[in-house]
């Protein structure tokens, strides 16, 4: 069976020997943000990691430590933001360390919905690649890890956004331990109901002048104080289980195309 390579573990002399054999790294991205009164601020980065280290136990790649602070657009208590643009720098950098050290296949890993960081990731992948022409035989993918699930996707189709029924059943599987499910509850109901149809109904949007050329001031709903997107109501361990069961043999085959 391969053995998995998580690079926090590792000596620089077992790195070393390690790129011998593959030169294949997943970065796991994930975000510090809230996700209501039943799951902690570092769903996004279990979400990463544990796919990641699933999928390098079958693969035998390399999983390096992951980014957590990124850009989530939330201010309740916990959430750390980091600009797009920073976020997306950091990437590159990182990026460009991995390959000089012998890297050639960079997977990077979002556990984290949020379009802005999507783009910015997709951005600094795209940049890295246009910038470093003498880069040859270099290969970087964005992965959202939501895309590998069938059953996640199918869940967002139906309005469960952030800290609902999926990532709650995420969480039950991945670490029951820090699920707090009888503190579970959500925003009021007028403001659930806007969240349902828009995730980004939660922003006040407001210009000192109505101009087209104006951009507008983002701040955050001050009705929000639990943060739950969606409904929480049937999460399970076993829902969990086969939403990361898909999520990991998505990327086990992608990985395996990459590698040829």
């Amino acid at each position: 069976m391969p053995k998995s390579r998580i690079m926090l573990n590792m000596t620089v002399q077992e790195i070393r020997e390690a790129l011998k054999e593959t030169q294949t790294v997943i970065l796991p991205i994930g975000c510090v943000e809230q996700h209501g009164y039943h799951l902690p601020i570092s769903v996004d980065i279990h979400n990463a990691v544990e796919l990641a280290t699933r999928a390098a136990e079958e693969t035998g790649c390399f999983v390096a430590p992951p980014v957590m602070y990124t850009f989530s657009g939330g201010f309740l208590p916990g959430t750390v933001n980091i600009s797009p643009q920073l976020f997306a720098l950091n990437l590159m950098e990182i990026c460009h360390s991995l390959v000089l050290q012998g890297f050639r296949n960079i997977v990077l890993l979002l556990g984290h919905g949020g379009s802005e960081n999507t783009r910015a990731a997709q951005e600094a992948a795209e940049n890295f690649q246009r910038l470093n022409p003498q880069l040859e035989g270099v290969t970087i993918a964005v992965v959202p890890f939501w895309e590998l699930s069938p059953t996640m996707m199918e869940a967002f189709e139906q309005g469960d956004y952030h800290a609902a029924r999926i990532e709650t059943s995420l969480m039950l599987f991945w670490h029951p331990e820090l699920v707090r499910m009888e503190k579970a509850t959500r925003d009021n109901p007028e403001l659930v109901a806007r969240m349902a149809a828009d995730p980004d109904a939660y922003l006040v949007k407001e210009k000192r002048v109505d101009h087209p050329f104006v951009v507008a001031r983002l701040t955050q709903d001050p009705q929000m104080e639990v943060g739950v997107m969606g409904d929480f109501a049937g999460a399970s361990a076993e829902l969990g289980r086969t939403v990361a069961e898909e999520a990991t043999r998505g990327l086990v085959e992608f990985l395996s195309r990459l590698e040829g």
